[in-house]
């Protein structure tokens, strides 16, 4: 799962990496007085777990506590692509920007047992388009996971990146808190981007991107799902214990019982030329009270036009299916 960019910024800073000043978070409008504390003008970041906030019109600068108090009020509780803006972060302004960097740390796909580091002077920009349009701007690093990052791998990166000094001293920070991110919080992508240089030579993140096994969940009390990129239903659905996800598609909502019978019945569906609109796993040995706050999930969807279920009897009572059915 994704975390929201506060979350993603206070991991990173609890290791050391410089953040915006500021960083209060508002969830609704009795919480605006927090912000007399801090130093205006700020920017007002709407908590969404996608990019292009700025083109959405999701982040503004605010002068006055007026404007942040509209600002909240404009954002909290807007739904956007499905998902509902609960939280809005204010940061205080000031950071003057002299270069944007991009860095990354991410599984190793190709090479099993290890890690990649991306890095580019192309930063604020997604880095897919960097490789499309200049991939010799992207730098490349292998970190095995038995000897682990060491500084002068993280010096050879600076130096391609044309950090010196106490730059370049920073930035070995900056890599060494990601990559403790990444390997003490099961993350599956820890990214900055930007990494802003700034005219006095620091090293500031603007902008956070911190995916993480949430399978890892009960490990790091300190996240919550709701610091992340569930929508509405999908948090709904765990507290039954269940796995939601809500789709593209237009005809079909698919409860099954286990990951691998729930994907194949998709697949089944997807085969006849249809789009299934919703992902329902009730899992092992699902109750009627499981099935039942399920199926209501599924009905509720105005897209869906029918629910096909198929459940494998020998995990789960098919009589329990049937009593949550009714």
């Amino acid at each position: 799962m994704r975390l929201l960019e506060y979350k993603g910024k206070e991991l990173l800073n609890k290791y050391g990496v410089k953040i915006p000043r500021g960083g209060a978070i508002v969830r609704s409008l009795d919480d605006i007085d927090i912000l007399n504390t801090l130093k205006f003008p700020l920017f007002a970041k709407a908590q969404v777990p996608f990019a292009g906030r700025a083109k959405m019109g999701l982040v503004r600068r605010v002068d006055t506590i007026k404007d942040a108090e509209n600002a909240a009020r404009d954002y909290l509780g807007k739904v956007i692509q499905d998902y509902p803006i609960r939280k809005v972060l204010f940061e205080e302004g000031g950071v003057n920007v002299a270069k944007e960097l991009y860095v990354s740390i991410t599984l190793d796909r190709e090479n099993r047992g290890g890690y990649l580091m991306l890095a580019s002077t192309e930063g604020g920009i997604d880095i897919e388009e960097v490789a499309r349009r200049s991939p010799e701007k992207i730098i490349r690093l292998y970190i095995d996971d038995y000897e682990g990052l060491r500084d002068y791998m993280i010096r050879g990166v600076a130096q391609k990146l044309g950090l010196e000094g106490s730059a370049a001293q920073d930035f070995v920070t900056v890599a060494k808190a990601m990559y403790r991110v990444f390997t003490e919080y099961d993350a599956e992508l820890v990214e900055i981007n930007p990494l802003a240089l700034t005219t006095d030579g620091q090293l500031v993140a603007l902008d956070v991107k911190v995916m993480i096994d949430d399978n890892s969940l009960y490990r790091h009390p300190d996240i919550s799902v709701e610091d992340s990129d569930y929508t509405t239903e999908e948090l709904e659905a765990r507290k039954y214990g269940l796995h939601y996800v809500e789709l593209t598609g237009y005809v079909g909502g698919i409860m099954a019982n286990g990951a691998g019978l729930t994907m194949a019945t998709m697949d089944l569906v997807k085969e006849f030329g249809h789009e299934p609109a919703d992902f329902l796993d009730v899992g092992g040995g699902a109750s009627k009270d499981s099935v039942r706050e399920g199926l209501k999930m599924l009905l509720t969807d105005d897209r869906i036009k029918a629910v096909l279920i198929n459940i494998f009897g020998g995990i789960t009572r098919c009589d329990e299916v049937a009593r949550g059915s009714c």
